[in-house]
């Protein structure tokens, strides 16, 4: 694993991620085991991966828990895990967003005691609400940054725009945002507006919500109580056309011995606008074939040829 700072905060973290929506996420997935939850934790500690992406909103706290718990074992040193987490939903106002600074002050401390510890190394604001400006909400998150309860301020969902007011006093120090070979808006305009203000990025759903791990074909359905259904990539001749691109991955992720799931977060590793990458998973075995990606060293020719199939 490579160690990366997180914009121009003194955190650093590999660069492969875990996502831990399924761990403890049960308003997110059905039917969620919290046991194999807390061995998908340990799998990512267990194969070098240091930093730990949750948030209240999975679960509604219980994702923080149960990595609290894990943390909490003699085999885990706390001082080497990065935990990243995130609140916005307000539960006194039926999950109603809020970004005011005593709420997100409030969220801190209520996040440290479920993660059973005294820092969180990154806390974002999951989503922006519409009535708080949006640099004294990080202004709040920077108080408790100097109190030394948070290590690095972030945000998540923010546009361009939001992201530029947060940043008023220079605070913001990484994003987290949707971004995959599928989705890349980002690269136009947010990518060099991070760069200029060395603002680390963390991209989420870098797999499309499977998409780009080579599993589905033109055969494969969802019901409608599936939420790829309502999906626009899941469907018709985008559908299609994006199985045809993922297609072309497979000679190469071959080449190197990977999947194409590896192949795809290697590339990510490997792109420069990207700090972390965290791909979730339900089962230890994810975890293991993701933390695999690692150990792929493709040539510039391979990245570039990746990076074209999906211009």
């Amino acid at each position: 694993m490579t160690d990366v700072r997180i914009g121009r905060s003194r955190v650093y973290a590999t660069d492969l991620g875990l996502g831990t929506n399924a761990v403890g996420g049960h308003n997110l997935f059905p039917n969620l085991d919290e046991e194999q939850g807390k061995a998908v934790v340990r799998a990512g500690l267990d194969n070098g991966i240091t930093l730990l992406d949750t948030a209240f909103a999975y679960g509604m706290g219980r994702s923080e828990e149960l990595i609290g718990e894990v943390l909490q074992e003699p085999a885990y040193d706390r001082s080497r895990v990065i935990i990243a987490t995130k609140a916005a939903q307000d539960v006194s106002k039926d999950g109603a967003l809020n970004n005011s600074p005593a709420f997100l002050k409030q969220a801190v401390e209520d996040a440290l005691h479920r993660l059973q510890t005294n820092y969180i190394d990154i806390f974002y604001i999951h989503f922006p609400d519409e009535g708080t400006p949006k640099n004294e909400a990080v202004a709040a998150l920077h108080e408790m940054k100097e109190a030394g309860k948070i290590r690095a301020i972030g945000v998540s969902n923010f546009s361009l725009e939001q992201l530029k007011e947060a940043n008023l006093d220079g605070y913001v120090d990484v994003i987290e945002d949707e971004y995959s070979l599928l989705h890349r808006d980002a690269e136009n305009e947010l990518f060099p507006y991070l760069k200029e203000n060395r603002i680390g990025f963390v991209p989420f759903f870098p797999l499309a919500s499977g998409l780009l791990t080579g599993k589905y074909s033109k055969e494969s359905s969802f019901d409608s109580s599936d939420i790829r259904d309502d999906n626009p990539d899941f469907k018709g001749e985008r559908f299609e056309q994006i199985l045809e691109k993922v297609d072309l991955l497979r000679p190469i992720a071959e080449k190197y011995d990977a999947t194409v799931a590896q192949l795809v977060l290697a590339w990510y590793m490997k792109n420069p606008a990207v700090s972390v990458v965290i791909p979730g998973a339900k089962r230890p075995e994810q975890v293991e074939d993701n933390a695999k990606a690692v150990d792929i060293r493709f040539s510039e020719d391979d990245y570039k040829k990746i990076d074209e199939i999906f211009k």
